[in-house]
């Protein structure tokens, strides 16, 4: 069995995070050293999904369906590449963790809704919400940096999603640039700590530190504050991060909700998520946060994350 490199982590994480999982901080390190279960979604755009999974299986791929998306598979046998196929440079798949399917679910936009993904890059989250919109409606996906706009571009363009602009400039100017209350949903996938990704690269664990999570916070509540200016009155704003740091989750919920957003308890069928925290260390955010979904590694066999549904009120 794998593990975690000599050395990795650090005496503070390891103190934090026995404060807050107990008996089961080994469990979640045994599956932090774990390769996570590679996953797709198929494109309904180009292939219809149970075609297309029949072919994959006559070739030799073993897959199983990820229980909150009908659209996304593990595979559980397959080419060691999946971004090399020509299904791939096709688009007629992406590959795309399991849980990194759960914030759009969560936030289930609709066709012929106006939608902001305003740290939209490499495209994972915006293509799927297109094909969730059936491709109507509008889908603005944004990023700030040249080299990140590219890779958003570029899958958008091989996913053919119609339906999707893509834009670039700072995320925090979004309400100047873009106009208040324009959106009727807003994803906001915030950079972040990356705990949650351990699975996929250790770096995470090497970046570490208390000072880094408070300055991703810092910069978090800004994204959080310019994405809610955007949503109309009565929209959703989906609020995830693939970190397991409660000042970058919960703390930045918490804040939200005091410019008046109400907080909402998704419904995702298939998932073992447990309750945001209602406390932690300085901080007492109350009962409302646990409706904040935290993602562990150990509970679905996916990468770490945390999902917050927040309804901007009429």
């Amino acid at each position: 069995m794998e593990s975690i490199p000599a050395g990795l982590i650090k005496p503070e994480f390891e103190r934090r995070y026995r404060e807050l999982l107990g008996d089961e901080y080994e469990t979640l390190l045994s599956f932090m050293a774990r390769r996570p279960i590679p996953s797709i979604r198929v494109n309904p755009m180009k292939v219809a999904p149970e075609r297309f999974t029949s072919l994959l299986a006559s070739e030799g791929w073993v897959l199983s369906r990820v229980p909150w998306y009908d659209k996304g598979f593990r595979v559980l046998r397959g080419p060691e590449r999946l971004g090399n196929t020509e299904w791939h440079q096709l688009g007629l798949y992406y590959v795309q963790e399991a849980a990194s399917m759960i914030p759009p679910v969560v936030l289930s936009p609709e066709p012929g809704e106006k939608v902001l993904d305003l740290a939209a890059s490499p495209g994972s989250k915006t293509t799927q919400i297109a094909e969730m919109m059936l491709h109507r409606g509008v889908v603005v996906a944004n990023d700030i940096s040249p080299e990140r706009v590219d890779a958003l571009s570029s899958n958008v363009q091989r996913m053919g999603s119609l339906n999707v602009v893509v834009t670039m400039f700072d995320g925090r100017r979004a309400p100047d640039v873009l106009g208040r209350e324009k959106f009727d949903k807003v994803l906001l996938d915030s950079p972040c700590s990356s705990l949650g990704e351990v699975r996929r690269n250790w770096g995470a664990l090497q970046r570490w530190s208390p000072r880094h999570v408070e300055r991703l916070s810092k910069l978090q509540l800004s994204l959080a504050k310019a994405a809610y200016e955007t949503l109309k009155r009565g929209g959703l704003m989906v609020y995830s991060t693939c970190t397991l740091e409660p000042k970058e989750n919960e703390w930045v919920v918490f804040k939200l909700l005091q410019l008046g957003a109400i907080l909402e308890e998704p419904k995702v069928e298939g998932l073992v998520w447990r309750k945001g925290l209602r406390r932690w260390m300085d901080w007492e955010f109350g009962s409302e946060m646990e409706r904040c979904m935290r993602i562990y590694p150990q509970d679905n066999d996916t990468i770490g994350f945390f999902v917050a549904a927040l309804r901007k009120p009429e």
